[in-house]
């Protein structure tokens, strides 16, 4: 079994596949847009077509899914999920971190922790939070 975190967006998925297919240099496994749907009974309305009704990104074995709300629909901004990413690779780490945090905020910088080597957090510019974890023996804080 795998866990697969699951964000919803409010209008912005289809920005939000594209970011983080880049930072996590992640393969995109399908992109679903509302307008795709085939339901001639219950039509799509106009302004509901272009968002996302469902991506998928796969990266180092792991999948996080999205989606967009529907239009009016309840929706907190980052209020909805953290996810946390642990590696020994810590090189692969910063590189996600620097690139989470550009247009986003340092939640906490990376740095040695009591528990792990290497451990930053960030909140991303969709009001994601990402937590980064190192798991080895040693770490460098860039």
């Amino acid at each position: 079994m795998k866990i697969s975190p699951y964000i919803n967006l409010d209008g912005k998925c289809a920005e939000a596949v594209a970011f983080y297919e880049n930072v996590l240099q992640a393969k995109n496994l399908g992109v679903m847009r509302f307008g795709d749907m085939p339901n001639e009974e219950h039509p799509v309305p106009d302004n509901m077509k272009d968002r996302v009704l469902h991506a998928s990104l796969e990266f180092d074995g792991n999948v996080i899914m999205f989606s967009d709300t529907m239009p009016g629909h309840p929706f907190t901004l980052g209020d909805q999920l953290s996810i946390a990413i642990t590696s020994a690779d810590f090189e692969r780490l910063k590189s996600i971190y620097h690139g989470l945090v550009e247009g986003g905020q340092a939640l906490m910088e990376l740095q040695t922790t009591f528990w792990s080597p290497l451990y930053g957090m960030v909140r991303d510019k969709f009001g994601i939070t990402w937590q980064l974890n190192g798991a080895a023996e040693q770490a460098c804080v860039e």
